[in-house]
């Protein structure tokens, strides 16, 4: 499906389903030099289970034109044109690394406009290492194989998907190497500069899951739980042996856990 953002053609997954504006709706937003295609199994169910499922690429990321913002400010301003667009005037939020700043910087500047939020593999702040910001800005492959490894469970190394003959991780990489010159370098420094005080995160009054990786090493679990500190209304889970990239390390465990919080 197509949207006009910015006056620039934007491309978002609805899961095989036209839009109804009778539906609810919940936006689903990708991290770092990823694309819609991280929630193909997510979008896919909410489509067919009573939602409008909302996968857009982010702006210079998958089939979306524009430039890459270079701040999670921006990025949030762009999905609230898209919703604006949409003529939609309240969704949920489903947001994963970087998308997961987005949604809590939506619903901290745009409160009217949540309904509700999950963060995956989210932390606040979110670091980002001199080594990789410097690979990130001059070394684009290297950055890409560092965010590759340390973006699954360790385990995964070895070969021990999920499904049989597959390999999660170099499905990671095919999808990092997709992503347009300078994407990743962008993402990175919106991610890096993001901050968000305290009182402004316990000012966020609707409900709240964080889904955390307990293999996770770009947010580890631990970081997750000091947010969820932080927060009101929230609701923690933690998936066991999963890393950063839960959506394609466990698809199922992260369905159930929005199943069980996204409600219309």
């Amino acid at each position: 499906m197509r949207f006009l953002v910015q006056q620039q053609p934007a491309y978002v997954y609805t899961g095989g389903k036209k839009f109804d504006a009778s539906k609810p709706s919940v936006l689903f937003i990708h991290g770092t030099a990823n694309d819609h295609s991280v929630w193909t199994l997510q979008a896919r169910y909410f489509a067919h289970h009573g939602w409008n499922a909302l996968a857009p690429d982010l702006p210079g990321h998958g089939k979306s034109f524009g430039d890459a913002k270079v701040s999670i400010a921006a990025n949030t301003d762009w999905l609230m044109n898209l919703l604006d667009n949409g003529n939609i005037a309240s969704a949920a939020l489903v947001g994963h690394s970087m998308g997961s700043l987005v949604a809590l910087d939506a619903t901290a500047r745009y409160r009217s406009r949540v309904s509700q939020i999950a963060l995956i593999g989210a932390s606040v702040p979110m670091p980002v290492s001199d080594t990789l910001m410097d690979a990130a800005l001059n070394r684009p492959n290297d950055a890409m194989d560092m965010l590759n490894i340390w973006g699954h469970a360790p385990q995964l190394k070895w070969g021990r998907n999920a499904t049989p003959g597959t390999s999660t991780m170099m499905a990671g990489a095919r999808s990092l190497a997709q992503s347009r010159p300078g994407v990743m370098a962008k993402d990175l420094t919106a991610c890096r500069a993001f901050e968000m005080d305290d009182a402004t995160l316990a000012a966020i009054a609707i409900p709240i899951l964080i889904v955390a990786g307990s293999n996770d090493l770009l947010t580890p679990a631990k970081a997750a739980k000091a947010l969820a500190a932080r927060l009101a209304n929230v609701t923690m889970i933690t998936l066991p042996e999963a890393g950063h990239s839960m959506m394609q390390e466990a698809p199922g465990k992260v369905l159930d856990a929005l199943k069980g919080f996204l409600l219309p």
